[in-house]
């Protein structure tokens, strides 16, 4: 068997779903395949979640200092190797908002990171976090990607959707759709496929092409329907060619999206959230993938929330957990011999 990835796995918020979507995909055999896993937990909640689950696995409880001594071979898939952080009671109770959930859930995150400074982990996959018992807590994150930002003091990080053969950028994320509209100016979008286009070369590909959502319908049909096609996303892409990036469009969003997923193109530009997000849930909900590029090493994240209204009952799917484990794989040699 060739040398498999290192890869962490932060169980999330220990009162929503995310500690059962991982002992859930950790029972698929087809992982370690790819990947050796290891959960940042506590041993408790792991249990708990095997429980609920009705997954039989045993866990074993590895020391930091012990993970580079453990061979391909110690990896199979009736184990969990868990670095347990002996941080969250049995007291937290499911589907409620709790600032010792959200303490636990960061401090997943943390080790997670220190780990992958160290270059003892070649990649992370997360489960989800709840942003309100992560600010009940008294920690000032807004999300997962703002944490793994400053706590690896990376400026530039990128995210992107993977689903099937799609791949998605975004021009804005969380913004109002009258702000997010405004923010499609020349540079802005310039400066996005710069980064999309080194983004794509970490990730592998050397000469991506990056097709650029239109804004308005028919691509604005030379100006009638919205001039920004005209004025600011044709500009843009024209100077992204000048730089030799292969930059194509505007495209009409209606059509981008699924000629990306047909391989004419290796990713799209969103211009907003909504735009790419229903694009790539329509494709697959389950198994659309958000991955964070721009960190010394690659981390991936389910696109889903805690669940808070079906945690504890062993019923969330952990198929999207399952692809995060599976595209951290994919990326992390990349990824990390990228930053050597």
């Amino acid at each position: 068997m060739q040398k498999r990835p290192l890869i962490a796995i932060t169980a999330g918020d220990p009162a929503g779903v995310g500690p059962e979507i991982v002992v859930k995909a950790l029972s698929n055999k087809e992982l370690y395949e790819k990947v050796k896993p290891v959960v940042i937990c506590s041993k408790n909640i792991i249990e708990k979640a095997l429980e609920i689950t009705k997954v039989k696995m045993d866990v074993c409880p590895v020391e930091i200092d012990a993970l580079n001594r453990l061979g391909e071979k110690d990896f199979s898939f009736d184990k969990v190797f868990l670095i347990d952080l002996k941080n969250a009671s049995n007291d937290i109770p499911f589907g409620k908002i709790s600032a010792e959930a959200g303490k636990a859930a960061f401090e997943y995150i943390k080790k997670a990171v220190q780990l992958g400074m160290a270059g003892l982990i070649d990649g992370v996959a997360t489960a989800p976090i709840n942003k309100e018992a992560i600010h009940v807590a008294g920690i000032d994150f807004i999300g997962h990607t703002e944490m793994f930002a400053e706590l690896t003091n990376s400026p530039d990080v990128l995210t992107m959707f993977q689903v099937r053969n799609l791949r998605i950028f975004f021009l804005t994320r969380h913004l109002s759709l009258i702000k997010a509209c405004s923010m499609v100016k020349l540079e802005n979008i310039y400066k996005t496929l710069v980064s999309c286009h080194k983004a794509l070369q970490t990730l592998g590909i050397e000469s991506p092409s990056i097709a650029v959502a239109a804004l308005n319908p028919h691509v604005g049909e030379g100006g009638l329907f919205g001039d920004e096609e005209v004025k600011e996303i044709i500009p843009a892409v024209e100077k992204a060619k000048a730089e030799g990036i292969n930059a194509v469009g505007p495209v009409p969003a209606d059509s981008v999206f699924y000629l990306a997923n047909l391989g004419r193109f290796d990713a799209v530009l969103s211009l907003y959230h909504d735009q790419g997000h229903i694009a790539a849930k329509m494709l697959d909900f389950e198994r659309t993938v958000s991955v964070t590029i721009g960190l010394p090493f690659i981390r991936t994240s389910v696109d889903h929330g805690t669940a808070f209204d079906i945690a504890g009952k062993g019923i969330a799917s952990s198929v999207s957990m399952e692809e995060a484990i599976k595209v951290a794989g994919d990326y992390a040699f990349l990824v990390k011999n990228k930053g050597k």
